[in-house]
């Protein structure tokens, strides 16, 4: 796993606005973990570098962005219930205000605070204005990506990643995940074909991708494959049943076959 320094972010052409090297470190962490569904142990998974993402740099915007955006995404806390939520989002708002940030960064506070007040197509609509700028901008990217699924705007979803994926070359890190990202849009949206093809893409590329796999129950669901899917939940159970975030919902789909059946 290579984590991306200050130098390197700022070549990706996505500026984060930090003197410190292990925070941009970090913050690579657990964007890669959130993007690959998978805590991993060997780094404190996500919990444990968050913690220690904000004892690198308290005043790391972008560090609050993604604390504050995960715990918002995950949908369990609210800032209307949780004041604790409230004041930490409230806290990343006056800390962006007080400091020299990238319009990126800015639009990132911005998703942030509607998507806190229960506006999600404004968050989406943010996102999507960072990501005509900066098409590999995978906070973005997943943010967007899973709110538009929380919302039911399948072909939003679908379509979103597609406007951005000619720029995730093999070149780009996680760039098979978002093949993965894509896959699903596309069968969301009917397409079953073109999206088992991209999901193998993802899956040739990294056979773990989770997303991809569950693309393909999917697929495979929606055209009664019974038994071919099953074959394929049991072929893959090895390279999927890591991805602690997403396993479970993965053997569900494992179920349904035999319920089928």
């Amino acid at each position: 796993l290579c984590l991306f320094v200050v130098q390197a972010w700022q070549d990706a052409g996505l500026v984060l606005s930090t003197t410190s090297n292990e925070a941009c470190k970090l913050f690579d962490a657990v964007l890669t973990q959130y993007a690959t569904w998978t805590n991993n142990e060997s780094l404190g998974g996500i919990d444990g570098c968050l913690s220690k993402l904000k004892a690198a740099d308290p005043n790391f915007t972008m560090g609050h962005v993604i604390a504050n955006g995960l715990e918002l995404i995950g949908t369990g806390r609210t800032v209307r219930l949780d004041q604790e939520l409230d004041s930490a989002v409230r806290a990343m708002v006056a800390l962006s205000k007080s400091q020299p940030l990238t319009e990126r960064e800015r639009l990132h506070v911005s998703a942030l605070d509607v998507f806190a007040r229960g506006q999600l197509p404004k968050a989406c609509d943010l996102w999507e204005q960072i990501l005509q700028r900066h098409p590999t901008d995978l906070l973005a990217l997943k943010f967007s990506h899973d709110t538009y699924f929380y919302l039911g705007y399948q072909r939003q979803m679908r379509d979103s990643v597609a406007r951005v994926y000619p720029f995730w070359t093999q070149d780009v890190p996680l760039s098979s995940y978002v093949k993965g990202y894509y896959s699903f849009g596309l069968v969301e949206t009917n397409l079953f074909d073109r999206a088992e093809k991209v999901a193998h893409e993802a899956l040739a590329i990294n056979q773990t991708d989770a997303w991809a796999a569950h693309t393909i129950a999917h697929v495979n669901e929606m055209k009664a494959e019974v038994e071919k899917g099953l074959k394929f939940m049991k072929e893959t159970e090895n390279n999927w049943k890591n991805s602690d975030m997403l396993a479970c919902h993965n053997y569900w789909h494992w179920a349904l076959y035999y319920i089928e059946k």
